[in-house]
């Protein structure tokens, strides 16, 4: 008979030096990225049959060079310690510019190629320089449209969401959610006052900004962050903290956010009463908290939820969608999420899956749970939204409980 811990101890001592691998490979990956971002849609736009003028190719190759020196030396000072707003800024569009041209040089190049052979145009060259002026056409196009809806300010996404234990009296119970505001290089006050209005119209009961508020530090990011002060709710505003807050002082956040008049939910809860119904709105870390070394934060549901009636429905509050397995565990009524941002530009919502279980919208876990993942508000790095728009939710709470006619 085969010892099962044996097979155990067998199988983990061989997945050992798989994991090992992948992790050295991790590693090249800062790499090896920006050097195809770039390759490929020079040697796909300018050396795949074109035969271009030699001051085009020299001229076309240079620019793709300057690219790849230039983005991650940008990137660098931008994102790492120095933080300097502006090569953030070049960095930033820089990744984004090569991420589409990247994308289209592969896709459209490939399937235009095989339609433009089939359709007869023979000579190679016609072929390529078509290839050329439509991906450069595409890619132009997309990235005006992009920057224009990273810009602009969210549209109103509104569902009904029926929570089986929710009380009748808290039946259209209004939530809004707005995630992932990422106040950073590019100065967003004006669009961060806009948001706040928007918000103000929808006339909620319950305002939830579920963490990634910025890319800096409050001391920093204060004046485009200010507005917050300003939205409006009958019952409460809540927050929690995402990942980006704890590579910029997230106690700092925290702080702000009290100031501003929201009440960070860190691993606790409060009671949100109407109609005489109960919801539990509870609030966690994000799961990357305690790696970040901040004595006392940590993604910790049972301490957001300890002394609350276990009877009670519950709304949870967690930066990143995969906290759902726990929240699934635990029997949470709801949970809202942000972190994804749909991808933010297409095709990268397909990287995304491999980290999360949940890129948008709403899915259900487990026998009770119901997760919803926003796109979130804003944008991080590159200036662009590409088939992935923006929103500002709004969730009604609906209950199947039906009042009693008197």
């Amino acid at each position: 008979m085969t010892n099962t811990s044996d097979t155990r101890s067998t199988e983990s001592t061989a997945q050992a030096p798989r994991r090992s691998r992948l992790r050295r490979l991790m590693r090249y990956i800062p790499l090896i990225a920006p050097v195809l971002l770039w390759a490929v849609p020079c040697w796909g736009l300018l050396y795949t049959g074109q035969h271009w003028p030699l001051p085009v190719t020299l001229i076309g190759t240079a620019l793709f060079v300057l690219g790849l020196i230039a983005m991650p030396l940008a990137m660098t000072r931008g994102h790492g310690r120095r933080q300097q707003d502006r090569a953030a800024i070049v960095g930033s569009t820089l990744l984004g510019t090569s991420w589409v041209l990247f994308t289209w040089t592969v896709l459209l190049g490939v399937l235009l190629r095989l339609a433009l052979a089939v359709a007869g145009v023979g000579e190679s060259q016609d072929r390529a320089r078509i290839v050329t002026w439509a991906v450069l056409g595409v890619a132009g196009a997309l990235l005006a449209w992009g920057y224009a809806e990273a810009r602009r300010v969210p549209r109103v996404r509104r569902l009904d969401v029926q929570l089986p234990r929710l009380g009748a009296g808290l039946d259209g119970l209004r939530v809004v959610l707005i995630t992932d505001t990422h106040y950073g290089p590019l100065d967003r006050a004006r669009w961060s006052a806009r948001v706040c209005e928007k918000v103000n119209t929808l006339e909620a009961d319950l305002v939830c900004h579920t963490g990634d508020i910025a890319d800096g530090t409050a001391e920093r990011r204060r004046a485009q962050a200010a507005p917050l002060a300003t939205v409006r709710a009958t019952r409460a505003r809540v927050y929690v903290t995402g990942n980006h807050e704890y590579y910029s002082e997230a106690q700092g956040w925290v702080d702000l956010m009290d100031e501003l008049g929201w009440e960070p939910l860190r691993n606790r809860h409060l009671l949100l009463d109407r109609g005489g119904d109960t919801l539990v709105v509870a609030g966690v870390d994000d799961v990357t908290a305690e790696s970040s070394g901040l004595e006392g934060h940590r993604a910790h549901l049972e301490g957001a939820l300890n002394g609350a009636d276990p009877d009670l429905p519950v709304l949870l509050l967690a930066h990143q969608p995969k906290f759902v397995d726990r929240a699934a565990a635990d029997g949470i009524d709801l949970q809202l999420s942000g972190h994804t941002h749909g991808g933010q530009i297409w095709p990268f919502h397909h990287l995304v899956r491999i980290d999360q279980p949940v890129v948008s919208g709403l899915s259900h876990h487990g026998t009770r749970t119901i997760l919803y993942t926003s796109r979130g508000t804003g944008f991080w790095g590159p200036p662009f939204r590409v088939f992935a728009p923006s929103e500002i939710t709004l969730l009604v709470l609906r209950s199947p409980h039906q009042p009693t006619a008197a």
